[in-house]
């Protein structure tokens, strides 16, 4: 059901906000795929803006972890996620 707004009613809407070339639903597949929402500090926010961004950055993290882990254990001893418990339990 879909609920009609009179703009002149709502003080919240300016005239100068234009919906006009928005698409309806356009993230409702991602979403509904398992897309997790995550909030950033205010102070992170400023630093990465969008989210193209943070996931480069933290893609970069892991890479460097992930790179760390394997010249600092023996082969064959990978990172294991973090709530897996060695011997599978």
């Amino acid at each position: 059901m879909s609920q009609r707004v009179n703009p002149e009613e709502d003080e919240e809407m300016l005239p100068e906000y234009d919906f006009s070339q928005g698409v309806r639903g356009k993230h409702h597949e991602a979403y509904k795929a398992g897309t997790n929402v995550i909030f950033l500090e205010p102070d992170l926010a400023k630093v990465f803006g969008d989210s193209a961004l943070v996931n480069r950055v933290l893609r970069l993290l892991l890479n460097l972890a992930k790179e760390n882990v394997s010249t600092n254990r023996p082969a064959n001893q990978g990172m294991r996620p973090a709530a897996q418990k060695p011997g599978g339990g």
